[in-house]
């Protein structure tokens, strides 16, 4: 979204009473005077929406999920940690950032691990290697576009596509959310060895079908 510099007459006391509620919720001046004005115009900023997409994560990894959410409001990426069933019970982190622009790509999805068991690692990027395959095969020809991905120093990324029709920042929220647990389940029943490939690709398979929002 483009900004431009403009020049407002305010009341000392009021700035003053700005710049306080601007350090409490981790934000700036300007940033919170734009969010006001949005609000009262009744406009959705991309900052907002993403604050809403975020926190509407983070409410639907409620208790008893396997993915534990971190959130700091007014930011544009949230972490999200679980446990392998593995050993020691490595744990596995979830990045997730939004972009502001109306993007081809809406945001990247960062898978983070650390080991030293050489055998985790080579199963573990065994796994990132079907996965990217897998969704090539299914996900590509549906929304017309392959996502981007990169695996590098026990961190596996992949874009975020623009969703495949317009959606609420609620349904957005639910699709990633989904999209998260599916990975991580299917993740840790491939390094268990509970699942085959094949057995990977139907589940994935299954729930494209009966997701309403692809991204």
């Amino acid at each position: 979204m483009k900004k431009t510099l403009y020049s407002l007459m305010l009341n000392d006391e009021v700035v003053r009473e700005v710049d306080l509620l601007a350090h409490r919720l981790g934000t700036n001046r300007s940033a919170l005077i734009n969010q006001i004005l949005a609000e009262y115009v009744n406009y959705v900023t991309p900052e907002r929406r993403i604050n809403d997409i975020l926190s509407t994560i983070e409410q639907l990894m409620g208790p008893g999920s396997d993915l534990i959410p971190y959130f700091a409001k007014n930011t544009s990426s949230m972490s999200l940690k679980s446990s392998l069933e593995y050993k020691y019970r490595p744990t596995v982190k979830y990045e997730v950032e939004l972009y502001r622009g109306p993007e081809e790509y809406i945001g990247e999805l960062s898978v983070v691990f650390r080991t030293q068991s050489a055998a985790l690692i080579s199963a573990m990027t065994e796994f990132f290697r079907l996965w990217k395959s897998i969704e090539d095969a299914h996900l590509a020809p549906l929304t017309g576009h392959r996502q981007r991905f990169a695996l590098y120093d026990g961190r596996f990324t992949r874009s975020i596509s623009a969703p495949d029709r317009d959606c609420t920042s609620e349904q957005l929220a639910s699709a990633l959310s989904e999209y998260i647990k599916l990975f991580d389940r299917m993740m840790k029943a491939y390094v268990s060895g509970r699942l085959t490939p094949h057995e990977i690709e139907a589940a994935y398979y299954s729930q494209m079908l009966n997701s309403p929002v692809h991204i």
